[in-house]
C-alpha cells in the first residue's frame, strides 16, 4: 500500500493511495514486456485474488461485512482479510486522488499483510491493492456507504497511470515514497522526494508520514511539516524523532490505533519492492517462454539460439530477485529500533518455524531489519505462483549462494555461518526448495 508522491495528484479515478502510489509516467514496458498484450493480457484477464474471493463470499451470503458508524467497513474488512491493526502506518502528505480529505489533521491509514494493502481515508473510499498470481498487483476501491452487499470496484484501469510505471519498476505494483510536506500536507517539490526500500538511508525516509517508535540518534523525515512551501536551507526535525504519542499532531481517537509503527514501515518498504520484483520475475519468464514458443514455429528457427535467449532473460530477472530476497544492498541500521504498536511481536509469531524455532520473520532491529537475511516473501502466494522455470532458477541460485558455491561478490557480507543457517531454515520451512534443488 503505498504511493507516495506526486507533484500533482492524478486526475484519473481512484488511484490507490498514499503509500502506494507513484509519479505518473509512461505505463507498461518492462524489459521488453508489454503486460497489456499476450501472454499477460492485464486488462482482459479476469482477476483471481483475495478480493475476488471475498466478493464471491459476500455475494453468496457466506460473509457479511459489518458497518461501523465511525469507520465504515474498515474494521470488518481487516478481520475478513486477516490484516492486523498493528500494521497501521499513516501518511499525511497530499499525494493521491483523495487529497481534499487528507491532511496532517486527517492522515490516511494503511494496513497490510503479505497479500493485501488497505488504505483508509476519513469520509472517503477504502482503497485496496492486492497481489494476483497472474496479474501482479490489482487495485480496488470500496464505497463507504452502507449497503446490504458492499461491492469492490476494480480501479486498475485508472490506477495503472501511476501504479504501472518506471517508479513501480514497470509492472502493476507498489512504491513507498518520502516527500517534504508543508503545514497543509502539500509536498514541497523543491525540497525533493525519495523512493524508499530496504536500501534507503534512514535520513531520506518517511517524509510525509507519521512515525512512532524509538531509533536513537538516527534521524528520519517523519512527523515533519515545513512552515511554508519554500525549499528550506536546512531541515531541523528534532521534534519529529523518537515519537511515541501522535495525539499532539491530530485526533488519534478517530482511527483504529494511535500508532504509525516504525517497524511496520521498515517491513512495508521491503515488501513493496519484493512484490514488484516477484511480478517482474513472473512477467519476464512468461513473456520469454511465449516469445520462444512463437519463434520456434518458424521454419528457419534456430532452436539453440532461441532457447539461450529465453534462459538469459530468466537468469537476469532471477538474479535481480535473489539479490533483493537476500537483502544484498540493505542499509545498515546504526542504533536499535523499537516500535510502539505490537507489530514486532505479532509479525514474528506468524512463522513458519524450523525445528530450532527459527523463522525468517524474526527481527534483528539493531544493525538490520531481520535476524536472518532472507525475505519472508519467499513464503507468499506471489512467490509460489512464479512460473516453474523461474522457481527452478531462483531455488538453484539460492542453493549456490547458501552453499558458498557461488562466488558472486554481491553476497560477500553473508559469512559461512549465516549461509548455513539460512540454508537450514529454508530446507525445513520450504519443502519445495528441497524438491527443486535435489532434482525431484
Amino acid at each position: 500500500m503505498l504511493r507516495l508522491v506526486s507533484s500533482q495528484p492524478p486526475r484519473t479515478t481512484n488511484s490507490y493511495v498514499a503509500g502506494l502510489l507513484l509519479l505518473c509516467s509512461i505505463p507498461w514496458l518492462l524489459a521488453g514486456v508489454n503486460y497489456e498484450e499476450a501472454p499477460i493480457n492485464y486488462r482482459t484477464t479476469p482477476p483471481s485474488n483475495a478480493i475476488t474471493r471475498l466478493q464471491q463470499q459476500i455475494d453468496q451470503g457466506a460473509v457479511s461485512l459489518e458497518y461501523d458508524s465511525h469507520l465504515g467497513y474498515l474494521p470488518s474488512l481487516l478481520k475478513a482479510l486477516n490484516v492486523s491493526t498493528t500494521t497501521q502506518v499513516m501518511p499525511f502528505a497530499k499525494v493521491s486522488r483523495q487529497n481534499p480529505k487528507i491532511s496532517p489533521e486527517t492522515p490516511r491509514a494503511i494496513y497490510f499483510n503479505d497479500e493485501v494493502h488497505i488504505g483508509y481515508v476519513q469520509d472517503g473510499l477504502i482503497e485496496v491493492a492486492v497481489t494476483d498470481p497472474k496479474l501482479g498487483m490489482v487495485f480496488y476501491t470500496l464505497d463507504q456507504e452502507k449497503s446490504e452487499k458492499p461491492a469492490f470496484e476494480n480501479q486498475s484501469a485508472s490506477c495503472l497511470t501511476c501504479h504501472g510505471t518506471a517508479r513501480t519498476r514497470n509492472v502493476p505494483g507498489l512504491q513507498v515514497r518520502s516527500v517534504v510536506p508543508d503545514l497543509k500536507g502539500e509536498p514541497v517539490i523543491a525540497a525533493g522526494s525519495f523512493r524508499s526500500d530496504h536500501s534507503s538511508p534512514i535520513d531520506k525516509r518517511w517524509g510525509g508520514w507519521y512515525v512512532t517508535g524509538s531509533h536513537g540518534s538516527e534521524k528520519h523525515l517523519g512527523n515533519l511539516k515545513l512552515s511554508d512551501s519554500k525549499k528550506p536551507k536546512s531541515i531541523d526535525n528534532a521534534a519529529g524523532q523518537n515519537v511515541s504519542d501522535l495525539s499532539p499532531f491530530f485526533d488519534t481517537t478517530k482511527y483504529l490505533t494511535a500508532h504509525s509503527d516504525i517497524v511496520a514501515l521498515l517491513v512495508l518498504e521491503h515488501q513493496a519492492d519484493a512484490i514488484n520484483y516477484l511480478t517482474i520475475a513472473s512477467f519476464e519468464t512468461r513473456h520469454a517462454l511465449y516469445v520462444q514458443e512463437q519463434q520456434l514455429k518458424s521454419a528457419d528457427a534456430n532452436a539453440d539460439q532461441i532457447n539461450a535467449t529465453t534462459q538469459a532473460r530468466i537468469v537476469k530477472a532471477g538474479d535481480t530477485l535473489v539479490k533483493y530476497l537476500l537483502f544484498s544492498n540493505e542499509f545498515q541500521l546504526k542504533e536499535q529500533v523499537k516500535g510502539t504498536s505490537g507489530f514486532t511481536e505479532q509479525f514474528s509469531k506468524v512463522g513458519p518455524f524450523d525445528s530450532k524455532g527459527r523463522s525468517l520473520r524474526e527481527f534483528d532491529l539493531n544493525s538490520r531489519i531481520f535476524k536472518y537475511p532472507l525475505s519472508y516473501t519467499i513464503y507468499t502466494g506471489a512467490f509460489d505462483s512464479l512460473p516453474d522455470a523461474m522457481k527452478k532458477y531462483v531455488y538453484s541460485k539460492l542453493n549456490e549462494v547458501l552453499t558458498a558455491a557461488d562466488a558472486d561478490p554481491t553476497f560477500t557480507k553473508l559469512d559461512i555461518s549465516a549461509r548455513a543457517t539460512l540454508l537450514e531454515i529454508l530446507r525445513e520451512t520450504k519443502p519445495e526448495f528441497v524438491k527443486y534443488t535435489s532434482g525431484g
